[in-house]
């Protein structure tokens, strides 16, 4: 096991693997991003190719590739060594059979299922409905590329195929194959005589399907597309179809192309446009757009919306506008035209509607003032209803103000007057995903900024702080080992006694090579100090080496000595509550002579404060 955890290592970089779930900038030696786990503006999300490692020094994550795909996948070890182990070229032992976990058997079951479907497109009815979608414009490569299939006309095809490979039936029902009779334990397929879709994760793994009828037979109630339902892999509000062949096209054009269906998302990849993805019928949710933000806060829109309602959809794009997503809209698919019907017809009018997409508050003035007479008075009240709340919503001041000085001069009345009113506006309950990121930001804040949260993280800054400067070390005396948690205290005074032994030539003189002498420590198997460091520990040091390199160009020393302050003051109010807590004691108890002494205790501390 663990030869081929080393040998995933040595194949894979950090920087692709974390890169293939999100953007990175390099900064230096390093690369640095928007923390995927917790809400930031300012990056604090940092992967060190010579260290072999990524932290985020807002939430605190951090550590290996299998720990990021573990994190970011919400998969347990056992399925990210799979999922590396494939990135890599890596074959796994089969004797692995702990590995083989309910996730992984269900993996196993949608690709299985991805190939009976394929193989169907080679005859009888399947066939045909091959020959519909090169009808439709969906050529050869396409329908391998994106993996269609058939779903044979019949009640248990996919389910007997699966149980002949050694599958539990009830096993395809949890995938999503199959569906439960009610009388008895018995199933039948979900998918019949249908053109048949893959959903695929991040991975190219199939997770889902989405199933198009294909022959309308005698009912004509049976729905056009039905899709897998909940399963322990899929979850429709959290995949967008395509963004696993997407997703390099988004990060090189810094912009996202979204559109509804399956088929609108092949034909502008087989056209070229490679930053498409779909929202597979459902509204833009907080997840998708979680995920979005990795890659580009830029997204063009191909969905039809009715800005006078209250849609999924309109609320998606309102909390992607509080989220600071710069949107545009594709007008000419608003007007009945799907882009895979315009891409058919002429591709160069998709890559016009593409380029003069306009923006969303465009899209939502013109919209509002073509449906109502900006003459009459209800009509100017009208627009307002509309317009105001979309403009509140806009996180920046300067923006609203252009906004709102053009709405004057449309409506032909006084700036002051739209102000009031604007002022009036109430905003709508926040969109689920503006819920969402504030419930993750509160969460990031509770973990970080909590009392202990806020300790560790001030702990971690001096440790940085003294790889940057191995001087600063000097700063802590006895006294101030007392603020820090025994961990941090025990490490401070071996690193303080490794500085000791580095003889400098002068006294006060940096010592320059300290920073490859730690380094070195860090990847040595010796005996002696060197052996105290264990690898959980080496890893944090890792991490604390990499944020030194990356931040604190300031005053060092001036950092330093905040950083001791700010913990002396944490330590004196966890001191002032345990007493707060004993002065409640005594009172209870009538201890007066106890109350009195901790009162004193309590307004002597204060003092220090």
């Amino acid at each position: 096991m663990d030869s081929q955890i080393e040998e995933i290592k040595s194949k894979l970089s950090v920087v692709d693997v974390v890169g293939s779930y999100m953007k990175l900038a390099k900064t230096g030696a390093n690369f640095r991003g928007v923390c995927p786990f917790h809400s930031e503006k300012k990056p604090s999300f940092f992967v060190s190719p010579a260290r072999d490692l990524w932290h985020c020094f807002g939430c605190g994550a951090g550590s290996s590739i299998f720990d990021f795909v573990m994190k970011i996948e919400g998969v347990e070890f056992g399925d990210a060594l799979r999922i590396l182990a494939n990135k890599a070229g890596v074959e796994l032992k089969r004797e692995n059979v702990q590995l083989r976990t309910e996730r992984q058997r269900l993996y196993e079951i949608c690709e299985l299922a991805c190939k009976f479907f394929e193989k169907q497109l080679e005859g009888g009815v399947g066939k045909e409905a091959e020959e519909y979608l090169l009808k439709r414009g969906i050529a050869k490569e396409s329908i391998k590329k994106w993996r269609l299939g058939y779903s044979p006309d019949t009640w248990n095809g996919l389910s007997d195929f699966l149980i002949g490979k050694g599958y539990k039936r009830e096993e395809v029902v949890k995938a999503g194959l199959a569906i439960q009779k009610e009388q008895r334990n018995d199933s039948y397929d979900r998918f019949r005589g249908r053109i048949m879709f893959p959903v695929f994760d991040l991975n190219s793994q199939p997770v889902g399907f989405g199933g198009r009828v294909f022959k309308q037979g005698s009912d004509k109630e049976i729905a056009k597309y039905i899709n897998t339902p909940q399963t322990l892999l899929y979850d429709k509000s959290g995949i967008l179809y395509g963004l696993n062949n997407a997703k390099l096209a988004i990060r090189k054009q810094n912009q996202c192309v979204v559109t509804e269906g399956y088929t609108d998302v092949i034909m502008c990849h087989q056209a070229g446009y490679e930053n498409t993805v779909g929202a597979s019928g459902t509204a833009l949710t907080s997840q998708h757009m979680v995920i979005l933000k990795r890659y580009s806060e830029k997204l063009i829109l191909a969905f039809d919306m009715d800005i006078a309602g209250d849609s999924a959809t309109k609320r998606g794009i309102n909390g992607a506008q509080e989220q600071g997503f710069d949107i545009k809209i594709i007008e000419t698919y608003l007007k009945n035209a799907d882009p895979a019907d315009i891409i058919v017809k002429d591709p160069a009018a998709w890559e016009q509607a593409v380029a003069q997409a306009r923006g969303i508050m465009d899209y939502y003035f013109d919209s509002a003032f073509a449906a109502f007479n900006k003459n009459a008075p209800e009509g100017k009240r009208d627009i307002g209803k509309i317009l105001l709340p979309v403009i509140k919503r806009l996180p920046n001041k300067i923006e609203q103000s252009y906004w709102i000085q053009k709405l004057s001069e449309m409506l032909g009345v006084k700036e002051e007057a739209v102000m009031e009113e604007l002022v009036k506006t109430q905003v709508a309950e926040r969109s689920s995903f503006a819920r969402k990121d504030a419930k993750m930001a509160d969460s990031a804040q509770d973990e970080v900024l909590g009392t202990e949260g806020r300790k560790k993280l001030i702990e971690e800054k001096v440790i940085s702080l003294i790889l940057k400067n191995p001087d600063y070390v000097k700063l802590i005396d006895e006294a101030h080992y007392a603020f820090f948690s025994e961990k941090t205290r025990n490490f401070l005074q071996k690193l303080s006694k490794i500085i000791e032994e580095q003889k400098p030539l002068a006294e006060g003189e940096l010592v320059k090579d300290f920073r490859a002498i730690f380094d070195s420590l860090l990847s040595s198997k010796g005996e002696g100090v060197e052996a105290e460091f264990n690898s959980e520990v080496k890893n944090f040091l890792a991490a604390l080496a990499l944020r030194a390199d990356a931040d604190y160009q300031e005053d060092g020393q001036e950092e330093m000595s905040l950083c001791l302050l700010q913990l002396k003051n944490i330590e004196l109010k966890n001191k002032l509550n345990k007493i707060s807590e004993d002065i409640k004691k005594a009172e209870q108890e009538n201890d007066h002579q106890k109350v009195n002494a901790l009162i004193a205790e309590f307004n002597a501390l204060t003092k220090e404060l």
